[in-house]
């Protein structure tokens, strides 16, 4: 059994209806369980107001019934805005004001929460998944059914994973590389097992939770693989089913490919690329010990089946096809600057990363051409950690900078304030001071957002162009007394 991706149905195939489906933090599922349990849920969520192009807000962790949820949706063609615990309620409260969905869906109380059910201007969405907004608000990322179709064709078409794989899942599913997983899970009629925060914590337990189920393919940001790197039972003696590493979210550096070489010699390593935009990634390339020994950086990859990679005269890459988003949710300002149309009538979005094309249409990603960076795989708009500084009591200004490592990967977020007094030096505030400064912060900001350190300043010093200079920054923070 399956889940189809273009009629949006359960189907027969080879795997059995009694083979697993999902293995929750909480409980599993096998695919005879998770169609009973999706089609029940999408009757109840039609009582509750769910319908086509009405969407519903799915609030939780790694519960089996969140899994069941965005299936359920996917049936009823209500789209699905996954919301992780991982954000505050505030967030989570906003999000809801802009979708208007239906209900919200609390996967681990089981229960709904009515909404007001706006129809959404476009149809036959997939999912919204929201993004850390420039402004200060989250904005609204709008996917459509054929483009979570043409991602399931081209994962189960050009990653080599198999008969029936296995995916260990791990990114919140309000990060859209988790949806590699959900989909390609579907699509397969494979196995997607699915490990909350408090599991991967427990990493003696976690590892042979992942062996017993048998994972064969490892989806998370390079960070998170190198973090494993340090724990012995990260092997193929431990994991001896694992064939494949997918990477996403961020840059995968040279040195950890070869580490990872080296550790599983017999896996296959693919590098992918791709913003939210372009339904998770758009670019892939298998990181062989030929393509280490020929680049440093690594390249990101080439197109994807029927789509078209592009960097303009500027520098920016820019990405053309059917799986590229239907435009951020009631924002026309930002569509209309991000979006255009391609000259064969297809959909086009300007990334906003720089770019250089290799020979043959090998796309190598040279970082970012506003403010907007990542880290530890979530994509995060600098401006709207401003927004929150700025909030704080007491403060006349506030802005946030990124540490990088000499290869430029984001490594801590430093957040900087302007108020000290005049000829004071520049010093560290603890995290109690400004009224509890990193609590207030963590209620407006998911934790990934939240600086790690906070800097007095007497004024927040200012670019040409009168912008915060962020390398000033930098410079301020390297420069206060251990």
């Amino acid at each position: 059994m399956r889940f189809d991706l273009k009629s949006f149905r359960f189907t027969e195939s080879e795997r059995a209806p009694g083979a697993l489906a999902v293995a929750a933090a909480d409980r599993s599922l096998t695919w005879a369980q998770l169609r009973d349990e999706a089609c029940a849920w999408a009757d109840e969520a039609r009582r509750h107001g769910a319908a086509p192009d009405v969407p519903v807000a799915i609030y939780g962790h790694k519960e089996a019934s969140f899994f069941v949820a965005m299936v359920g949706a996917l049936l009823i063609g209500a789209p699905f805005v996954p919301v992780d615990t991982i954000y505050p309620a505030e967030r989570l409260r906003r999000i809801v004001e802009i979708v208007r969905p239906a209900a919200v869906y609390d996967a681990a109380a089981g229960t709904f929460t009515p909404g007001q059910g706006a129809q959404l201007a476009e149809r036959g969405l997939a999912y919204v998944m929201f993004t850390s907004g420039s402004t200060g608000d989250p904005k609204g990322v709008q996917i459509g059914r054929e483009s979570v179709g043409l991602l399931g064709d081209w994962m189960l078409g050009s990653f080599g994973l198999g008969e029936a794989p296995v995916f260990m899942n791990q990114a919140p599913f309000s990060f859209d590389l988790s949806m590699y997983e959900v989909f390609a899970t579907l699509a397969s009629g494979g196995s997607c097992v699915l490990n909350a925060r408090e599991q991967i914590a427990a990493a003696g337990a976690w590892i042979p939770r992942l062996a017993e189920h048998g994972v064969t393919v490892w989806v998370s940001t390079p960070s998170f693989a190198h973090q494993q790197l340090a724990n012995r039972d990260f092997s193929p003696a431990a994991l001896p089913a694992l064939r494949t590493f997918l990477f996403c979210g961020e840059p995968l550096p040279a040195a950890l490919a070869r580490k990872l070489r080296q550790r599983f010699p017999g896996a296959v390593i693919l590098n992918t690329y791709g913003p939210t935009e372009a339904t998770v990634a758009t670019t892939w390339i298998e990181v062989t010990d030929a393509v280490l020994a020929a680049h440093d950086p690594l390249p990101v990859g080439h197109a994807k089946p029927d789509s078209v990679l592009l960097v303009d005269e500027g520098g920016e890459i820019c990405i053309v096809g059917d799986h590229v988003m239907r435009g951020y949710l009631n924002r026309a300002d930002l569509n209309e600057a991000k979006l255009y149309t391609y000259a064969d009538g297809r959909r086009a979005f300007r990334t906003g990363d720089l770019g250089q094309m290799g020979e043959g249409g090998l796309l190598f990603c040279r970082g970012r051409m506003d403010d907007q960076i990542k880290l530890n795989g979530y994509r995060i708009e600098l401006a709207e950690i401003d927004e929150a500084l700025h909030g704080l009591p007491g403060v006349e200004g506030g802005a946030c900078a990124v540490l990088r490592r000499p290869d430029g990967t984001a490594v801590r977020l430093i957040g900087f304030v302007a108020g000290a007094a005049e000829g004071q030096a520049a010093s560290l505030l603890a995290p109690d001071a400004l009224d509890g400064w990193k609590a207030r912060l963590a209620r407006r900001l998911p934790p990934y957002m939240v600086p790690s350190e906070l800097v007095a300043c007497p004024s927040l010093p200012m670019s040409n162009n009168h912008k915060i200079d962020r390398k000033k920054l930098i410079e301020i923070y390297a420069a206060i007394p251990v």
